[in-house]
């Protein structure tokens, strides 16, 4: 059984975060590694986790100089993680009990580097809002677009996560870059169409802010695709319009 690394990057996330780690720690696949990511410059909750992270010696806390955002912490954890795979939770999402195991077993049996599963859309007071389907992309043209992989069901080998094959530095979007990035090495991605998250949708979260949506799929399409104007807006104009669907 492989060791897999969990990476958490946390900020302001206190009332969530239990509910999260119990989510991971009651996985029936065992051999795993917690890194949090502790990215808050004000040390607030830094006591209050501590003394969380004590209920498991596989929990490690990682604290960062500054805040970095969540891409660069999760680039962090990964570049400290032990783990031959490696996936990722963030501290407000959970996870069903048997995520781990089914993942790992389906991305052996179908040979992914790296995969990702159908999802529920959760609340505040965990009402289902929506599903999400997990679908196969081959190349980058099938993700490019609509962002059509959540964060928080993807389990990716470390093998591939290299100096230029990382997280963005963003505020949003930059799990859409590394995606991206993965697809144009012509590794596939797969889909595992079985419901084994939550992701929860707050009002008040950097994912919300539809300004910096804007300004974060432009940066992705600009920058990190070498698009030039006209093709990066439509692509913009294209990433926008299929997200009202969702």
């Amino acid at each position: 059984m492989e060791l897999v690394s969990i990476i958490i990057p946390y900020f302001k996330k206190r009332e969530y975060i239990t509910a999260t780690l119990n989510s991971v720690l009651k996985q029936t696949y065992k051999n795993f590694e917690i890194l949090i990511i502790y990215d808050d410059q004000e040390k607030e909750d830094l006591k209050f986790l501590k003394k969380l992270i004590r209920q498991d010696k596989r929990i490690s806390l990682i604290i960062n100089k500054k805040s970095i955002g969540a891409g660069l912490s999760r680039n962090n954890g990964i570049q400290k993680s032990k783990g031959k795979f490696i996936s990722f939770i963030d501290a407000d999402d959970l996870w069903k009990k048997n995520k781990l195991e089914l993942q790992v077993q389906f991305m052996k049996n179908k040979n992914y580097l790296i995969s990702h599963t159908n999802y529920e859309v959760i609340d505040k007071e965990h009402n289902i809002l929506s599903h999400r389907i997990a679908k196969n992309f081959n190349n980058v043209d099938d993700l490019l677009k609509s962002c059509d992989i959540g964060l928080s069901s993807v389990i990716v080998k470390k093998e591939i996560l290299k100096k230029e094959c990382l997280f963005a530095s963003l505020k949003t979007k930059e799990d859409f870059v590394l995606w991206l990035k993965i697809l144009k090495k012509d590794i596939r991605i797969g889909g595992l169409q079985k419901n084994l998250m939550y992701w929860r949708k707050l009002d008040n979260s950097l994912s919300s802010s539809v300004l910096q949506k804007i300004k974060d799929g432009y940066c992705v399409y600009n920058k990190f695709m070498k698009f030039n104007l006209l093709k990066s807006v439509y692509f913009l104009f294209l990433l926008g319009f299929n997200s009202l669907f969702k």
